[in-house]
């Protein structure tokens, strides 16, 4: 299953058909695109396939790509799936970099006392009896999906960059990626509004790339999956930068860094 979206997401481990067909019905009129995963049985397809073959990220590691890459504004799981680890994933979801922005609410039967105190310990951010979830579903996805500042970022990236975000990116260009994280941290630090955006994606590139320079594969797949929910969101010109061309690029050693895995790390350009 290749999943392409091209609207705001909501994931859903809801392996009912009942429930799947509501949620998709009420996320569409919404204005959501619900997503919908099943079982485990997906993330071993997807370490099989040739675009992660080989390279022993494991379960976890696949599922932290997979949510990376569609973003979601919401995650919801069912706890009467028996088909995932449920207690695990929203545990790992709520504590990853690259995910722990993501709202998680969950539903269960009522009577299913140690289901939802166990969510709760996790990190669901709220469960709900089956019967109040379908009831009110229009409401609890509204309530609780985290869209992004659509308005706020696009009248941030006219502002100016920051002093220490230009001397940052001459770094970056200059293939000092340890320097330039420094400067685009500061200027992050000192940047209170959502424009601030910019600065930590461009740093966690630069971390990225950084890594990659030292070979540390494990650490360069991580970054990559924590930056998409920052870069991704700005505008193709936010500051002066051209947001356009730097996704670009990010894909395409991304790829590159998949391509060649943890034992050909060395051989990148």
């Amino acid at each position: 299953m290749n999943i392409s979206i091209n609207k705001p997401c909501v994931l859903g481990f809801v392996s009912d058909l009942y429930f799947s067909t509501r949620i998709d019905s009420v996320a569409d009129r919404l204005g959501f695109e619900f997503v919908t995963i099943e079982e485990v049985e997906y993330f071993q397809s997807k370490l099989l396939s040739s675009e992660f073959h080989g390279l022993n990220i494991g379960i976890k590691g696949s599922l932290l790509e997979v949510i990376s890459n569609l973003k979601p504004v919401l995650i919801i799981f069912d706890l009467n799936n028996h088909s995932i680890p449920w207690e695990d994933w929203i545990k790992l979801i709520s504590i990853d970099p690259a995910t722990r922005r993501i709202p998680i609410i969950s539903y269960s039967s009522h009577k299913d006392l140690t289901a939802i105190d166990s969510a709760k310990k996790n990190g669901a951010k709220v469960v709900f009896a089956r019967s109040r979830f379908i009831s009110d579903l229009p409401n609890i996805i509204s309530k609780f999906a985290n869209l992004p500042d659509v308005d706020g970022i696009e009248s941030a990236c006219q502002d100016p960059l920051d002093g220490r975000g230009i001397i940052g990116l001459e770094k970056f260009n200059q293939g000092r990626y340890f320097e330039a994280h420094e400067y685009l941290e500061q200027a992050w630090m000192e940047d209170n509004s959502v424009g601030r955006n910019l600065y930590r994606a461009l740093l966690q590139v630069a971390v990225a790339y950084y890594q990659i320079s030292r070979g540390n594969f494990r650490g360069a797949f991580k970054m990559f999956l924590r930056l998409r929910q920052w870069l991704d969101h700005l505008p193709n010109q936010c500051r002066g930068v051209n947001i356009a061309k730097l996704r670009e690029e990010v894909r395409l050693v991304h790829e590159k860094l998949i391509d060649l895995g943890s034992e050909r790390i060395g051989e990148f350009d």
